[in-house]
């Protein structure tokens, strides 16, 4: 075992979606310092301009699109000859009370958050079962997937699927592939800040026994602990990092 989990993650080949903003980037940042290959998946094509960091590189796919997912993978095959950790972290928030929900609203969020997860879970579940390595699969849950949040009904039931099926794949791919669903509570991030307030972030603080919202990084560093020689233990679980929120 290497003497840190960032320096097991060294020459890995590491996708990252929604790689180009928020949690994903900083995702993209950790693993491109520890020396792995890292590509960022996103949608947002001036984002992925405009992300600038050694040892990554960015293509344009949408997850919510099982042929873009699937075209994008085939890339991978023929630059980097397969892959080693695939992270499903795109997602997509709104706040709606579950009475105001329209179907629309309810859809897109399931084709992104969930259906979205699955596809590229999948295709890098393949790849990965296909080498003679295996590898790491993580994806992004959240605390809205363990506990009732009130208007993100639809975000919350996303959620909890990707919790399931983590749980299911990591059954299914074993011993091969380890498979993790990452479960963040409140982070300060760009998605965040557009739909609190100051003052409900003063609220939210105030509640957390951290008294904080968990940084980009913060989180990002626990995506390379479990894809690294120092989790190799760790599968099947929905790993809670929320500064105490749940307890």
């Amino acid at each position: 075992m290497s003497d840190a989990p960032d320096e097991s993650s060294r020459g890995k080949r590491v996708v990252v979606t929604g790689g180009a903003s928020g949690i994903g980037r900083a995702i993209v940042e950790r693993f491109a310092r520890a020396g792995a290959r890292v590509v960022a998946f996103d949608w947002d094509k001036a984002a992925l301009a405009a992300l600038d960091v050694a040892g990554a590189s960015g293509q344009h796919v949408d997850v919510s699109d099982p042929d873009s997912v699937a075209s994008a993978f085939a890339t991978l095959d023929d630059e980097w000859g397969g892959v080693d950790v695939v992270i499903a972290n795109a997602g997509i928030s709104s706040r709606v009370g579950v009475l105001d929900l329209t179907p629309a609203d309810w859809q897109r969020m399931l084709d992104v958050n969930l259906s979205g997860v699955f596809y590229v879970a999948q295709e890098g579940g393949r790849r990965l079962m296909a080498s003679e390595a295996g590898g790491v699969i993580l994806v992004m849950g959240s605390t809205n997937g363990i506990t009732g949040h009130p208007h993100y009904a639809h975000y919350n039931a996303a959620k909890a699927g990707v919790i399931a099926l983590a749980k299911t794949m990591a059954l299914e791919l074993a011993p091969k592939v380890r498979v993790n669903a990452i479960c963040p509570g409140y982070v300060l991030t760009d998605m965040q800040r557009a739909e609190y307030t100051d003052e409900m972030l003063a609220v939210v603080n105030e509640g957390l026994p951290l008294k904080r919202h968990a940084s980009p990084d913060e989180v990002a560093r626990l995506f390379v602990f479990l894809a690294s020689d120092w989790g190799a233990y760790i599968t099947g679980q929905a790993v809670v990092i929320d500064g105490g929120e749940l307890a």
